[in-house]
């Protein structure tokens, strides 16, 4: 069996994350995950001039990872309240308990929100909200 572009099966591009502020959400999981714009989606100079609707984010090599589109509205989810549900959440790992730790100081210093902390279970995690509601886990692998 062949694998995406073989074209038996679709290949995932990258994953988009709607929000009602694009360049803001980019900006934050830039800095969170170390990634970089694509060529033509860099902040523009005169920050006042920005009105991108459509942004996406690579890792060093170029490859795709996220994107992020504007919408007009988003019911910022609630979970793990049940009245808006998360509807799509990313995994992120890091290799130890220190790395944990210090991922969510750094999430949260760059406006994320702690939504549950499970520290003290078997597979320690940390649930976190980006700034436009998303909910992100961070555990160790």
């Amino acid at each position: 069996m062949k694998n995406g572009s073989g074209g038996e099966y679709p290949e995932l591009l990258h994953t988009v994350l709607d929000t009602t502020d694009a360049r803001s959400l980019a900006e934050f999981y830039r800095q969170l995950l170390g990634l970089v714009y694509r060529s033509g989606d860099e902040p523009p100079a005169d920050a006042t001039a920005d009105n991108a609707d459509w942004l996406v984010l690579t890792d060093a090599a170029g490859v795709r990872k996220l994107a992020f589109q504007q919408v007009d509205e988003l019911p910022r989810s609630t979970w793990p309240e049940h009245d808006v549900p998360q509807q799509l959440h990313l995994d992120l790992t890091v290799p130890d308990r220190a790395s944990l730790d210090r991922q969510r100081d750094r999430a949260l210093a760059l406006g994320a929100e702690l939504r549950l902390d499970r520290t003290q279970s078997e597979e320690p995690l940390y649930a976190l909200a980006d700034p436009a509601g998303h909910t992100f886990c961070i555990f160790v692998r």
